[in-house]
């Protein structure tokens, strides 16, 4: 059997935010879903590609939201 890379659930989201320099939403109904992704990288390269699309728009912003920190909190930290 070969060994599978464990599970490490990531959201990528964004939207337009309150100050450009803080992650506070304007409307929560308007935060666009791009997904949820099994490990970081395929997380970033979703983000890397909705982030560039709105890069003229100050306002807009996308974040990689670690979602198995918040649901296994016990497990050790790694980068992904």
């Amino acid at each position: 059997m070969v060994d599978a890379k464990p599970q490490l659930l990531h959201l990528v989201m964004g939207g337009r935010v309150t100050d450009p320099q803080k992650v506070e939403f304007q409307d929560l109904k308007d935060i666009h879903t791009v997904g949820y992704f099994a490990d970081y990288t395929s997380a970033e390269e979703a983000w890397r590609s909705w982030a560039q699309r709105t890069v003229d728009d100050a306002e807009m912003k996308y974040v990689i939201v670690h979602l198995h920190r918040l649901l296994e909190p016990e497990l050790p930290a790694q980068h992904s």
